[in-house]
C-alpha cells in the first residue's frame, strides 16, 4: 500500500498512527479521509502580529519555565519551529540559551 506525500513538505517518507498519517520530517499530522483542505491556523504575538513557522521572535516579559528554577528573561531570542493548534503553549520554539520548548504566543513579539 502506497502512502500520500505530506502536504506541508512533500516528504514521501510518511507512516501511519491508528487513523493519522504523520510526516517524520516535519511531525505533520493528517486525517486521510479529510478530502479539504486544513484551516490555517493563526496564532498572534503581543502586538497582534501573525506568527509562522520559522520566525523570529523575542520574549517579550520574564517567564519561568515549570517544574525548574530557570527564567527565561524579556529580549531573548527564539526561533519558531512550529505553529500548533493548542489552547496555550502554540509555539514549538528553539529558545537562545534554553533549547527546545513550548511558548504562548502572547508573551513574544516577533523580531525584525
Amino acid at each position: 500500500m502506497s502512502l500520500p506525500a505530506c502536504p506541508k513538505c512533500h516528504c514521501e517518507y510518511v507512516y501511519e498512527d491508528q487513523q493519522l498519517l504523520v510526516c517524520p520530517e516535519c511531525a505533520h499530522e493528517w486525517n486521510p479521509d479529510n478530502t479539504h483542505d486544513e484551516a490555517v491556523i493563526l496564532v498572534k504575538d503581543a502586538n497582534g502580529t501573525v506568527l509562522s513557522d520559522g520566525d523570529k521572535v523575542t520574549v517579550a516579559k520574564d517567564l519561568k519555565i515549570k517544574g525548574s528554577s530557570q527564567v527565561i528573561k524579556i529580549g531573548t531570542k527564539a526561533v519558531v519551529r512550529r505553529v500548533l493548534d493548542k489552547k496555550d503553549h502554540e509555539l514549538d520554539c528553539k529558545v537562545e540559551g534554553i533549547g527546545e520548548m513550548m511558548v504562548t504566543a502572547k508573551f513574544v513579539k516577533k523580531a525584525n
